[in-house]
């Protein structure tokens, strides 16, 4: 039987740590070597943390009463052999709930009260202030009080209709969607506002994060969710019922909220749950088989989605099979398929872009050792031909070639004043790119859009005003793409003229693409527009709403922003980081010579004892050249089916 998604899971954790102990044996041998330097150094520590902390989101979403609760049991929480999440009939997730695991803080629960939503302050920053939610404590190893400890995400307030309206659940011009009101006119809403569970369980230990969303009402009031988080998620889960297909309801939630995840094929799958709803003894196998595939066909249809992305099952079967051991119940709730899928589109893609992230770092690691290696024989060859032409001279040619060395090295030294220049320069247009990407810009360029927003009443011109702050960004960020080729152009001129002059090997890296982070915001942009033009536009007209919307916003085009930064400063310390390396390389170079000369004017025997070690020093800086291939090959030619062992021991001393 194919691997499951928890399997799959494992085997993504073990190759990830696989690459990390390998990562760290290529490092500690160019630490050892002195082939790493401050900008290297830097990015191994980024790789090898990417490696360790690497999240996959898996968000599941649905209307109530779909199952969706059953579906993350059955799929990530069988092995406690009962629910943990709340399933039950009357008991279900009332707010958004994320489970994740954070070694800095105990297994916990915490939780956001409701009355935050009378606040302007973003999911965001809220999580910036724990003393503000409630804990409650988790003991992983009592699955009972680990279940009644999660029942809390299913409790409710009863409010009036004022306070309702006021949260976001009571909406006067869609009195179809708003809830049920009792007999003392009380509405009943969620008690908290989102939830977050720290437990070490081995998924979410390995980084699997998994998204608990609410219903429609519950979701429509929290932008963040829409137009942040669940575009951000790796896998995008829709539970409907089989039963009854694609309802209204459903259908707004799809095309409000996840019609726009479109980073990439395989991000969206759609569960038909509860088709043992459709298991009839008094009908065929095979017309029940038909009855399935017309609502898988019909969904893809109306949700316009490939086929193979549309997949019915029974998670209550699959859960109550996993827990007996009942293998046949399980191949006949098709819960194993839709796992296989899962963990092979979701981790299959993530392992494709760890995998692109570790070739690009390691050859650059290996490109900039390699010309460290370079440098340095060719400064074995000239003092080998420059102590070969000794032989036989005396002691007043020895003295005048010491002179000649010292003199090099003061003219060297001296040359420190053009390499100031060029960093002069460099860095006063890495400030211009520095500011382009700050905060101030970004309030600036969306300075038309946030006025609009906070204007009263419905903003029937948000389209235009959200089209011109995103041009304005886009333009932010081509003016920094021609900066950066500006200070690549300087920088390739600069290193072509300390390459003739000294004999350095040094080559400006290209710099980082912008287009990507183009694409992010165009991204952004299109949740919003799609979030917006489905029924939203309404909701603009309540101040709250705006202001929540707009601080979603500018927390996204923030995070993208910080993101380009973060990658312009690495190439920035790359390149730096390679100058002086070079120039460290070249004044070692200048102390050996003259030590060299030094010990020949000493001892008369010692010019072949010296030639001979600079034989010694080609012949191990050729082993470490392929020393240095063999490392960079074993990160560069991984797979995640087949991990290949362990590097041996001795290798990681050689």
């Amino acid at each position: 039987m194919a691997a499951g998604f928890n399997e799959q899971f494992d085997r993504h954790g073990a190759w990830r740590r696989e690459m990390g102990m390998r990562l760290k044996v290529l490092a500690d041998w160019l630490r050892e070597q002195e082939l790493l330097d401050d900008g290297s150094e830097e990015s191994v520590q980024r790789l090898a943390e990417q490696l360790r902390a690497d999240k996959v989101m898996v968000a599941f979403v649905a209307e109530f009463s779909r199952g969706k609760s059953e579906l993350i049991n059955a799929v990530f929480f069988a092995g406690y052999g009962r629910r943990i999440m709340p399933a039950s009939a009357g008991r279900t997730t009332m707010c958004p709930t994320e489970l994740g695991y954070d070694a800095g803080l105990p297994p916990c629960l915490r939780l956001l009260p409701i009355e935050t939503r009378l606040q302007p302050q973003a999911l965001l920053d809220w999580r910036q202030v724990p003393e503000k939610w409630t804990r409650v404590d988790l003991d992983v190893n009592d699955p009972a009080q680990l279940a009644g400890a999660m029942e809390k995400v299913s409790e409710v307030l009863h409010v009036s209709q004022d306070e309702a309206r006021a949260l976001g659940f009571w909406h006067d011009d869609r009195p179809d969607d708003n809830p049920p009101v009792d007999a003392a006119g009380a509405v009943e809403v969620p008690r908290w506002r989102h939830a977050l569970i720290n437990m070490a369980h081995p998924l979410l230990k390995q980084g699997l994060v998994v998204l608990d969303t609410p219903g429609l009402n519950a979701i429509g009031a929290e932008p963040e969710l829409t137009v942040n988080l669940i575009p951000q998620a790796q896998a995008v889960v829709f539970i409907l019922g089989a039963d009854t297909g694609v309802t209204k309801s459903d259908l707004t939630i799809w095309r409000e909220h996840l019609a726009s995840v479109d980073d990439g094929p395989g991000t969206r799958f759609v569960v038909l749950n509860k088709i043992d709803t459709l298991w009839d003894e008094l009908s065929t196998p095979a017309r029940i088989e038909a009855q399935i595939a017309r609502q898988c066909a019909e969904t893809a249809h109306t949700l316009e989605l490939p086929p193979a992305q549309v997949i019915a099952l029974s998670a209550q079967k699959g859960l109550l099979a996993k827990v007996r051991g009942d293998d046949a119940l399980l191949q006949q709730s098709r819960l194993p398929p839709f796992e296989q899928l899962l963990g092979r589109q979701v981790l299959g893609a993530r392992q494709s872009m760890l995998q692109g992230a570790i070739r690009a770092s390691v050859g650059r690691l290996q490109a900039d050792a390699a010309r460290t290696l370079g440098a340095r024989r060719r400064e074995l060859a000239e003092q080998a031909l420059e102590l070969k032409g000794l032989r036989g001279k005396n002691h007043v040619v020895i003295r005048q070639m010491r002179l000649r060395v010292e003199q090099e090295k003061a003219e060297f030294d001296q040359s420190a004043a053009s390499v100031l220049a060029v960093r002069t320069v460099h860095m006063k247009l890495l400030r211009e790119v520095f500011k382009l990407l700050g905060s101030s810009s970004i309030k600036k360029e969306l300075a038309g859009l946030a006025t609009m927003l906070r204007e009263p009443g419905v903003k029937f011109g948000v389209r235009r005003a959200y089209a011109h702050g995103f041009d304005n960004l886009r333009g932010v960020m081509r003016r920094v793409q021609m900066l950066e080729g500006e200070i690549h152009e300087m920088l390739t001129n600069a290193f072509r003229q300390l390459n003739a002059e000294y004999g350095f090997a040094l080559q400006a890296a290209p710099p980082p693409d912008m287009a990507r982070f183009e694409s992010d915001l165009g991204a952004v942009e299109r949740s919003h527009l799609q979030y917006l033009g489905v029924g939203n536009i309404v909701q603009l007209a309540r101040p709250e709403f705006a202001e929540k919307l707009l601080r979603a916003l500018v927390a996204r085009v923030r995070s993208i922003f910080e993101t380009a930064l973060g990658d312009i400063e690495l190439w920035n310390k790359s390149c730096s980081s390679q100058l002086d390396a070079q120039l460290r390389e070249r004044r070692r170079a200048f102390g050996r010579r003259i030590e060299a000369i030094q010990r020949i004017q000493g001892a008369a025997g010692e010019l072949d004892g010296r030639i001979a070690e600079i034989g010694e020093q080609e012949a191990a800086l050729e082993a470490a050249q392929r020393r240095l291939s063999g490392l960079a090959h074993a990160l560069q030619t991984s797979d995640l089916d087949a991990p290949a062992p362990h590097p041996q021991p001795e290798a990681a001393t050689a």
